[in-house]
């Protein structure tokens, strides 16, 4: 069996990006590299890095690039061999980071950049109605809360709104992606890698488009 793909996958924050590069990475036996979950899990251990990135967060600003890439920088070489292929869900954030990415991946370059698209009223919903266990990171969402008086299902942990789901940050991300994220596209684009798949409708759906768009580039 020849290596797993290296795929990059955009959208706007809610686009359900975390969810279905887990099901890619189990799908091909590659890696999936969260950023998000590697950034609050530094601002979860009280980190150096941490503490600054969870002060951006909070404010549903974009962390500073050598906080970003130097997390991503560890998570990659720990034992996960990027030639053999990855999922990364996050990162990049800007054509700056993108161009750095492409710079680190040198002999290894990327296969495809998937832009998951969604409507902005529908991310919206999703973000600022998703609750998380504080215990184990479960989500859940205002529409389909767990069982008991907000607490998680899984392990009994208490369940909230992370700060930096707010309405108000949530907004505020979203014209950051607006502005810094979206030139990214057009990059990917110009590199002949970009591959624009649905977003909306049943997640089994937009998971079948999305292995499809993948197996197209391998």
């Amino acid at each position: 069996m020849g290596r797993g793909p290296r795929v990059v996958l955009l959208g706007k924050q809610g686009a359900g990006k975390g969810t279905q590069a887990a099901r890619l990475a189990e799908h091909y036996g590659i890696p999936h590299v969260s950023t998000g979950e590697l950034l609050r899990a530094a601002a979860a251990a009280g980190t150096e890095f941490g503490k600054k990135a969870e002060e951006y967060m909070n404010r549903g600003e974009l962390v500073p690039d050598d906080v970003v890439f130097g997390l991503l920088a560890e998570r990659v070489a720990a034992g996960d061999r990027v030639e053999n292929g990855f999922v990364l869900d996050g990162f990049p954030r800007t054509d700056t980071q993108a161009i750095e990415l492409d710079r680190a991946l040198e002999g290894h370059p990327l296969d495809i950049a998937i832009n998951l698209d969604v409507p902005t009223e529908t991310v919206l919903d999703r973000i600022a109605g998703r609750r998380v266990c504080e215990n184990c990171g479960a989500t859940y969402h205002v529409s389909l809360p767990p069982k008991k008086d907000w607490t998680c299902d899984e392990c009994g942990g208490k369940v909230v709104q992370r700060a930096d789901d707010t309405e108000d940050a949530v907004m505020r991300r979203l014209e950051l992606y607006e502005q810094e994220t979206v030139p990214i596209i057009d990059y990917y684009r110009k590199l002949g890698k970009l591959e624009v798949v649905d977003g909306e409708g049943d997640g089994d759906d937009v998971f079948k488009r999305l292995v499809t768009a993948v197996d197209s580039r391998l």
